[in-house]
């Protein structure tokens, strides 16, 4: 035990150090001085103040924090709050630069307006009014009634009348532009129809103030629009190069080209940089990358190259703006403080990320504390605590980057409420891949299995035990409808039993058909008195109610009760093998696994008989380590005593034979298994079978969760931890993986068409990787334990995997009815060749769903072209993976009405192969003597 806490602590050790390898440092120019402007919006857009001391001093707190940082702020509106700016900015010696937004709105732009041209007369540290920001750029058409001199009468008719004369004309000379030109002609006129009115908006506002004004736009538009230029009393020109694709490393040349473009382009004009910034969070544009990092490397250098060649410039913005989510992921991370008013980063030295260590021990004690449960493992080898350690480190990883994502981050309430929800469903799939590679480590590396009883020398009946005793077996078959050849064979392989102290019982229930009982009958009298018959109708509570009535009928001195399905042939040794574990009193149940004798039916049963050995050659071996097996009613010895005091079958649940197992393993008594084959059944004929007895199976083992869970809290039962942690961890394993794995589905089509037109990408950390990453273990699960424990071949171990994620939906189905209903019908499973395959598709709601999921993925990736964001493309590759267990199901159903479903078509392919190649001669057909003509080829003269 010292050496796996050694190797626990070396993973810590380990993990530490990476987080210590990996920290990020980078240098840029310091910067010492104070900076000359920085954006500021006080209050979202649409405030009203309604308490003008709390806004008052909610300004003066933000105003003090900046006055260190800045010699003036840039407004953005002069209503809504924002006009206690200038004031109280007076009090810290700043200067205010005053915004007039201009929208559609007539009304507010006036208000707007007249408050901006107020603050500008009252308030002497207004340097300058900036009159609508972006109004170009956003195709803002300015109303007419703005433009004029009054705000009460606005134009005159001529002059509205001469204003549209001219815009149309525009538009027209646009639209007689050549095809290749038109629409590149007709953007333009609207940007100018637009500029032209937003000049007499700068004309206005000058006439009635002594400060500079102008407008605030984009670089490109006072390029193409020099008249605004003329107009304006200098240019206060935005540079976002976020937005203009460029990385992080180009954003500081991309900024001083455009400042020099312009500078050139209007010699004399001053030129104001009025808005420049990074965003410290939110997803990628194409090559620009977001980030705490960028966004210090960038504005560094940026303020150092501006200061060295006398930019004027204004950096967007002083601090993040939560409600900004409509800017995409970007929005609210542009500031250099953060919401609660904290410096997001060091303007000198290295840039580092301040929280990095308390992220780092977030990881470290969350790996080490998942780690802890190693300890409690029955003699783990060194590989398998390192495996199952460094997994536990990994989502200790995981945990950090949530932390630190949910510190870092804002949220609306949709957001919160969609991350809340991911996280929520992640939990249970992280717990269920740490399960799967529990068993992995195991299997790969753990020691081998101890309880498994193993088959050993054959032995005669009479060398079983120094005392030779045959405890007496009654072994029971119980058969609704079946084929009268299978069930004789079944009785037959019982009567071929090497034990001489069975008893047989075969009771056909609610089959009153005498074609199905009476030749099972004369056979059973054939047989001999070992061979009981009996024939009961309108048994009560499906197969349980046959099984009880077996029960009455066994005879007194029976000690062990074997359960054996209607289709299953036993080898003779399979008492005489197994009997003998019942020396020990503990003991109240053994279980062989199941087998089939008819994979070879078709490629579909192929693959079938593959997926059904994976449970019996891995999930129930190791689960027999933990005396924790689950009981199938077929291949099974229980003693007596042990079924009694369980009180027998129950007929509240659909899966009677596992109730009673976990009944019986609940009070204590000891279950052993053995992965030897000791007969083989049935597969289901169709795979309409095959969903149906998945879905039974589901159904009732949610049945069984409500039933027995009381009993599985503490001091419910006589449950050993181990078994508690087995069979929950089954039971999320099995039923919760599938129906979480759907529920997610369904969720990410919901959230498709958000991502893909609201501009709202999955954080992909924290959600979308671990999704992909638990399907790498997920598939990494089953092709090593496949390759260690079952052995069938590589192209079966494939078709295998394909037939278990193909009933994902049936099992979710199966659970989803369990949570709305208490009881269900039992179904028979179809075996023995007599049911006949259903006309209809037996994989339609799959086809439905996988279909919307590969069309989900491919609009994400259309709608993704222009902007290239990255989680959206994860987001994508998440929705095919998602896709495939419902694909499989639709393979599956293809498959069996095809051709290739039968090994006919394959043998028949690779002679014709090997044919076509060479590799084997040609069969060519025997020439056989001439026949005579028939009379319609015979010749007719004249």
């Amino acid at each position: 035990m010292r050496a796996v806490v050694a190797v626990l602590l070396l993973v810590t050790a380990a993990h530490a150090a990476l987080w210590g390898l990996f920290q990020e440092k980078q240098s840029a120019p310091d910067f010492r001085g104070t900076l000359p402007s920085l954006s500021y919006a006080p209050f979202e857009p649409g405030h009203t103040v309604v308490d003008p001391a709390a806004d008052t001093e909610k300004v003066r707190a933000d105003l003090k924090k900046l006055s260190t940082l800045t010699r003036a702020v840039r407004l953005y509106s002069s209503t809504e709050g924002n006009e206690l700016v200038a004031p109280i900015a007076a009090e810290f010696g700043m200067k205010v630069t005053v915004g007039a937004w201009v929208d559609k709105d007539a009304n507010r732009n006036n208000r707007e307006i007249e408050a901006a041209i107020n603050l500008a007369k009252r308030n002497s540290n207004v340097i300058g009014i900036v009159v609508g920001n972006e109004t170009v750029f956003r195709g803002e058409q300015i109303p007419l009634e703005n433009l004029g001199s009054v705000p009460e009468s606005g134009i005159s008719p001529e002059e509205s009348e001469r204003i549209l004369r001219e815009e149309a004309q525009r538009i027209r000379d646009a639209e007689a532009q050549p095809e290749d030109k038109r629409a590149e002609a007709t953007k333009w006129a609207i940007a100018e129809n637009n500029v032209h009115r937003l000049i007499k908006l700068i004309q206005r506002v000058k006439k009635s103030v002594n400060v500079p004004v102008t407008t605030g736009e984009i670089w490109n538009i006072w390029r193409d629009h020099p008249q605004l230029a003329n107009s304006a009393d200098f240019i206060a020109a935005h540079v976002l190069p976020y937005w203009e694709n460029f990385t992080d490393r180009q954003a500081v040349d991309q900024a001083v080209d455009r400042f020099n473009l312009l500078r050139d382009s209007f010699p004399g004009k001053r030129i104001l940089i009025a808005e420049f910034g990074w965003p410290s969070q939110g997803y990628n544009l194409r090559s620009a990358e977001p980030g705490p990092f960028q966004q210090a490397s960038v504005l560094r250098n940026f303020v150092a190259r501006a200061e060295a060649i006398g930019m004027d410039y204004n950096i967007v913005e002083s601090i993040d703006q939560p409600w900004k989510f409509f800017e995409g992921g970007v929005g609210p991370y542009w500031g250099i403080l953060n919401a609660d008013r904290e410096a997001k980063f060091a303007w000198t030295g290295p840039i580092t990320d301040p929280n990095y260590w308390k992220i780092a021990l977030v990881a470290v004690l969350v790996g080490l504390f998942m780690s802890l449960p190693i300890l409690r493992l029955d003699s783990p080898t060194l590989m398998q605590a390192l495996l199952l350690s460094a997994a536990a480190n990994g989502v200790g990883a995981w945990v950090a980057t949530v932390f630190s994502y949910w510190t870092t981050h804002y949220f609306v309430w949709g957001s919160a409420f969609a991350l809340s929800l991911g996280l929520v469903l992640l939990v249970p799939l992280v717990l269920i891949a740490m399960a799967r590679i529990e068993e992995i480590a195991a299997v790969a590396f753990g020691r081998g299995p101890r309880r498994l009883i193993r088959k050993s020398a054959s032995l005669a009946p009479a060398t079983i035990g120094e005392n030779v005793s045959f405890p007496k077996v009654s072994i029971h078959i119980p058969a609704y409808y079946e084929p009268v050849e299978m069930l004789k064979q079944t009785l037959d392989a019982v009567s071929r039993l090497d034990y001489p102290n069975f008893e047989c019982i075969c009771i056909i229930n609610n089959t009153p058909d005498p074609e199905f009982w009476r030749p099972i009958q004369d056979h059973c009298r054939l047989l001999g008195e070992r061979f009981k018959f009996i024939n009961a109708e309108k048994v009560q509570g499906f197969k349980a109610g046959a099984l009880r009535i077996a029960m009455d009928r066994t005879a007194a001195d029976a000690e062990i009760i074997g359960i054996i399905d209607a289709d299953y042939v036993v080898h003779p040794d399979w008492l005489k093998d197994l009997v003998p574990a019942f020396a020990d009193p503990r003991v109240g149940l053994v279980q062989a696994p199941q087998e089939h004798r008819d994979g070879d039916r078709s490629l579909m049963h192929y693959i079938m008989n593959g997926e059904y050995a994976g449970f019996f050659d891995i999930g129930m071996v190791q689960r027999n380590e933990f005396n924790a097996i689950i009981v199938h009613g077929t291949m099974c010895l229980i003693r007596r005593a042990a079924m009694d005091k369980a009180g027998g079958w129950s007929s509240d649940t659909i899966c009677e034979d596992t109730d009673l197992g976990l009944t019986i393993q609940q009070q204590g008594w000891l279950t052993h298994y053995t992965n030897v084959r000791y007969g083989e059944g049935l597969l289901p004929d169709t795979y309409e079978a095959f969903k149906k007895q998945r879905h039974r199976w589901a159904y009732g083992g949610f049945q069984i969760v409500k039933k027995h869970w009381r009993r599985f809290l503490p001091g419910g039962s006589r449950l050993t931890p181990d078994q508690r942690r087995e069979f929950s961890l089954g039971w999320l394993n099995w039923l919760g993986a599938e129906s979480l794995g759907v529920v997610v589905a369904i969720l990410n089509l919901i959230w498709v068409p958000i991502v893909a037109f609201a501009d709202i990408a999955i954080p992909d950390k924290i959600l979308t990787l671990p999704i992909i990453a638990s399907f790498i273990v997920s598939l990494v699960h089953f092709v090593a334990l496949y390759r260690l424990r079952v052995k069938i071949k590589a192209g079966q171990m494939l078709g295998a995997m394909i037939a278990a994620m193909s009933v994902q939906w049936t099992v979710s189905r199966a659970v989803a009815q369990g949570l709305i209903t208490e009881h269900l019908a039992f179904a028979r499973t179809s075996k023995g060749g007599l049911s006949r395959m259903s006309i209809e598709f037996q994989a339609f709601w799959e086809a439905v769903i996988g279909v919307l999921l590969l069309i989900g993925a491919a609009v994400l990736v259309a709608s993704n072209g222009f902007k290239q964001v990255r989680e959206i493309y994860i987001f994508a590759a998440v929705l095919v993976l998602q896709s495939l267990p419902f694909l499989a199901a639709v393979a599956i159903a293809i498959l069996e009405n095809s051709r290739i479903n039968e090994f006919a078509f394959w043998r028949n392919s690779a002679i014709r192969t090997a044919e076509l190649i060479g590799l084997r001669p040609v069969s060519l057909p025997s020439v056989a003597a001439q026949s005579q003509p028939v009379g319609s080829e015979m010749r007719r003269d004249g």
